[in-house]
């Protein structure tokens, strides 16, 4: 059976149900199960109805379909990240996995004020919202929240060993670096990172050092997330050991202050010294001169897992924590040592 409709009807009235279930050639019920992906129905039939629906241009009335599920369709994202460097890719990537599920996603910055984010988990709740996704601008795991609804930690972990969080493995990220710098025949590297009270200072740190062994000839230099830091520790090396062939760093914003004080000192990048950064921040990896190799923390992917995951649970499936390995960016750095 079909279904003609004059540009004027398709023009002034809303699209129903009733008109998607008479051109796919099913009943209104059936047409329904379709759409919410409930009931047991073949996969032809399925489509079928979806693909009347997009001819149709049908949207379906979303009062209607939580009240028939008991379900809001959507998810609260609760973050720390006011810049947005982490939590706009996390938030993108769940948006891939949750919008699968026809899920919007409501994004709370709470500014590191626990009262705001007591008061943004009391609105979510007040909402319904079917989940919450927890992330942050650090690895550092955080104190749980208390909500009686599914929850998944993303980039940040939870304290909590119960909860399910997708983490960065930094240790692996910064042992593909090292392994890069090795592979040019460097053979006496620094290593340069943030503060030693951070998680994933400490594990950047871990992860190259196990690659580098002897030819790490410095104990490696904790210091700041900055450029600032990043020229200091030049100097710091320069006095300590003046023929380091290789500076691995923590982030891009300190690999961007060593090359910046390298070129003050005479020193060429990479042709004297190779360096490495960390994070793939576009700002300082492409505007640092030269541009950065440097590691991809594949936040989007981080958000993909974590959104899937979420989904799990509001399923009222089981999820479990994982984590996401980094991916080596080559550029001008080192490409050319």
């Amino acid at each position: 059976m079909t279904l003609e409709r004059t540009g004027v009807d398709r023009g002034t009235q809303p699209v129903r149900i009733t008109d998607v279930a008479a051109l796919a050639g099913v009943s209104i019920g059936t047409a329904s199960k379709a759409l919410n992906g409930t009931g047991q129905l073949r996969d032809s039939t399925r489509a079928r109805v979806k693909d009347a629906a997009e001819k149709l241009g049908f949207v379906g009335d979303a009062r209607a379909r939580a009240l028939s599920s008991g379900r809001t369709y959507t998810v609260g994202m609760i973050t720390t990240d006011s810049f947005g460097r982490f939590s706009i890719p996390v938030l993108l990537g769940a948006e891939d996995a949750l919008s699968a599920g026809q899920m919007a996603v409501l994004l709370c910055d709470t500014r590191d004020d626990h009262v705001r984010e007591a008061h943004y988990l009391r609105s979510l709740a007040a909402r319904g919202v079917d989940g919450i996704i927890v992330t942050g601008r650090s690895a550092d795991a955080r104190p749980p929240i208390d909500v009686a609804i599914p929850v998944v930690y993303a980039f940040t972990p939870s304290t909590s060993a119960d909860d399910v969080s997708i983490t960065l493995d930094d240790s692996a990220g910064s042992a593909l670096v090292a392994s890069h710098v090795l592979a040019l025949g460097r053979q006496r590297v620094a290593v340069v990172t943030g503060p030693a009270r951070h998680r994933s200072a400490e594990r950047r740190v871990v992860g190259a050092a196990s690659v580098l062994g002897s030819r790490l000839v410095t104990p490696p230099l904790f210091g700041e997330w900055s450029e600032r830091w990043g020229r200091q520790a030049v100097d710091v090396l320069a006095r300590q050991s003046p023929d380091v062939d290789a500076i691995v760093c923590g982030s891009d914003q300190i690999a961007r202050g060593v090359c910046d004080r390298l070129r003050e000192l005479g020193r060429s990048v990479p042709e004297d010294v190779a360096v490495t950064g960390y994070d793939d921040w576009d700002v300082m990896a492409l505007a640092s001169r030269p541009p950065l190799t440097t590691v991809d923390l594949r936040l989007e992917e981080l958000g993909r897992v974590a959104g899937q995951a979420l989904l799990g649970l509001i399923d009222g499936g089981a999820a479990a924590s994982a984590t996401v390995t980094p991916a080596l960016v080559v550029r001008e750095s080192t490409a050319g040592a």
